[in-house]
C-alpha cells in the first residue's frame, strides 16, 4: 500500500464524522427551536439522516445536544458583532446587532428557555457572552463622540427586547421589538444632557 494513502484514510473518518456532527445540529436546531426541549433524540437521527448510535456518539444526552445547539447560536451572534463593528459605523453597527438579536428572539425563543429549565448555568454563559460583544458595540460609538454615555447597560437593552418578545403572545410582537430597537437608539443617541449627568 502506498505511504501517501495512510494519513488520507486517516482523515476520512474525521471528514465524515464533522459532517455528520453538523447534520446533527442542524436537525437539532430546527426541531428544538419549534418544539423546545422535548424532542425525541430519535427524531433528530432521523431527520438529520444519520443512525441513532451516530447520534449517541456525538451528543450523548440530550442536555447536551440541546446546550451545543445554543451555544451554536450565541457564537454566531458574537462574531456578527465582530464583523458589524469592522465593517459599520458605530451606531450603525449597534443598531444592526440589536436588530440581529430581535432575529435570534425570534427563531430561538423557546430553544433559549429550554436550555434554561435544562442547564440554566450554560444559559447564564450565554448571556455573558452577549454581553461582552454587545457592551463593545456600546462603547465604540461613545468613544467616537456619535452617542453621548446613556447611562445605561448592556443588560438593559437585551432586557427590555426580551421583554417585548415575552410580554404577549401575538405573533406581532418581532415588529414591535424592531421598533423598540429604534426607540432605545433614539434615547441613547439624545443630545440632551441627563438630568442625573449634572
Amino acid at each position: 500500500m502506498p505511504a501517501d494513502l495512510g494519513p488520507e484514510k486517516a482523515r476520512k473518518p474525521r471528514a465524515d464524522a464533522e459532517r455528520n456532527r453538523q447534520k446533527l445540529l442542524n436537525a437539532a436546531r430546527a426541531a428544538f427551536t419549534a418544539q423546545g426541549g422535548l424532542v425525541s433524540m430519535e427524531e433528530v437521527a432521523r431527520t438529520a439522516g444519520v443512525g441513532i448510535g451516530t447520534l449517541y456518539r456525538h451528543f450523548p444526552t440530550r442536555d447536551g445536544l440541546l446546550v451545543e445547539v445554543y451555544r451554536g447560536e450565541i457564537a454566531r451572534l458574537c462574531q456578527e458583532a465582530e464583523l458589524l463593528a469592522a465593517t459599520k459605523t458605530p451606531l450603525e453597527a449597534l443598531r444592526a446587532w440589536l436588530l440581529l438579536f430581535v432575529d435570534h428572539l425570534a427563531d430561538n425563543i423557546v430553544l433559549g428557555d429550554a436550555v434554561k429549565a435544562t442547564a440554566g448555568e450554560s444559559k447564564a454563559d450565554a448571556t455573558a457572552q452577549l454581553l461582552t460583544a454587545l457592551d463593545i458595540l456600546m462603547d465604540n460609538p461613545i468613544a467616537v463622540g456619535a452617542m453621548p454615555d446613556p447611562g445605561v447597560e448592556s443588560l438593559d437593552l437585551l432586557r427590555a427586547l426580551y421583554g417585548v418578545a415575552t410580554a404577549s403572545p401575538s405573533s406581532n410582537w418581532v415588529g414591535a421589538a424592531r421598533r423598540m430597537v429604534d426607540i432605545l437608539i433614539a434615547g441613547m443617541d439624545s443630545r440632551e444632557t441627563s438630568p442625573n449627568s449634572a
